[in-house]
Order: structure tokens, then C-alpha cells, then sequence
């Protein structure tokens, strides 16, 4: 049996995976499936490093095939913040409201021409022997005036993807999985899985 333990505890994220790759494995668990209680400081300077630090910490305890990934989203006009404080931006604490209000504030007199953005995923994947893969994910675009839409989470009422005129929170999320940052990472994490497993797939 092939199984497939995704460093979370977030069940809509193991959820999304699952429908993204699960295809390759027979069973996608996430940490809140074990008798575990740990919390794993995301101190990386990178994206690359955060995800690398979970996958390696959560494959040390198990010994399976481990995923992890890091994303957030960088702004041109500040110098690629919020970055991988992301999440943190307006505090441990705060809300996706409070994270955008403060983007937003920050960005009150930069014009719609200078506020390009983009966001990214970056993947980290451990198979049985140990052996470590990495894929990334970019998807360009601007910040928006102001947050619209209700699809989504984080930044998405904010950022419009490049070609289109609405926000990621706008658009119908199966159009927002075929252009987003993860999608991306997934679709070359699908490459490396293919390989490995030979192109087979689990029914």
C-alpha cells in the first residue's frame, strides 16, 4: 500500500492535495491522523527552506513517503514582503482581513502600474529511500485597490492573476487550480512522481 503523509494539519490543504496527487498513492494522512503533538518553527530565511524543514522533520519521525510545502506571496513594490512572513505579517494572531488591510495600507500610494506581485509555492517530497525532490510554482499578477470576491483565502480577495481582471477570490476555483502557484508545483511534482513510480497510478 502506498501511502503518503503530508506534513499538515490543515485538512483543506490535505484535501486539496489529495485531488491533486492522490492518484499516485493509495492513502493521503496528514499529522492530525497520528498521535502527535508538534509544532515546527518556520524560522527559513526561503520558502525552499520552510518546506524543507518540515518534510525532513516529519520523514525523520515516520520513515514514509513525506510532503510539505511553503508559499506566500511577494510584492514588487516592497521589496518581496510579506514573503515567507506571509502568514505572519500582521502577527501571529491576526486575521486574513488584518494580513490585507496592512498589505493594502502599505500599498495606498503606489499606482495600479507599479503593483505587480506574484505568489509562490514551493514543494518538498521524500520518498521511501530518503531521496528528496523539490518543485516550485509562480504565478504573476498585481494587488488589487481593494479585496473582492469570497472565494478563497489569505491573500486571494487582492490578487489578480495575470490575464484576467478578476481577483483569485472572484474566480471559479477550478479555473484559479489550473493557473495558481500550487497547481503549478503539483503539476511538476506529477513529472518527478510519474518517474518514480513508473507512470503507474494507483486506482
Amino acid at each position: 500500500m502506498r501511502k503518503l503523509l503530508v506534513a499538515t494539519k490543515n485538512e483543506g490543504k490535505a484535501k486539496e492535495i489529495k485531488q491533486l496527487i492522490g492518484g499516485y498513492f493509495n492513502d493521503v494522512v496528514t499529522l492530525k491522523d497520528f498521535d502527535i503533538n508538534i509544532n515546527i518553527i518556520e524560522d527559513g530565511s526561503t520558502f525552499e527552506d520552510n518546506a524543507l524543514k518540515k518534510a525532513k522533520t516529519i520523514y525523520t519521525l515516520y520513515r514514509q513517503p513525506t510532503l510539505a510545502d511553503d508559499s506566500g506571496l511577494e510584492v514588487d513594490a516592497l521589496g518581496g514582503k510579506p514573503g515567507v512572513m506571509s502568514a505572519r505579517y500582521a502577527g501571529e494572531k491576526a486575521t486574513d482581513e488584518d494580513r490585507i488591510k496592512k498589505l493594502l495600507d502599505e500599498l495606498k500610494d503606489v499606482p495600479e502600474d507599479k503593483r505587480g506581485a506574484q505568489f509562490i509555492c514551493v514543494l518538498v517530497f521524500i520518498d521511501q529511500q530518503g531521496r528528496i525532490y523539490q518543485t516550485k510554482g509562480i504565478c504573476r499578477g498585481k494587488i488589487a485597490l481593494e479585496p473582492k470576491g469570497k472565494n478563497g483565502f489569505g491573500y486571494d480577495p487582492i490578487f489578480i492573476p495575470d490575464g484576467f481582471d478578476k481577483t483569485f477570490a472572484e474566480l471559479d476555483s477550478q479555473i484559479k487550480n489550473q493557473i495558481s502557484h500550487r497547481s503549478k508545483a503539483f503539476e511538476n511534482l506529477k513529472k518527478i512522481l510519474g518517474e518514480i513510480y513508473n507512470e503507474g497510478t494507483c486506482d
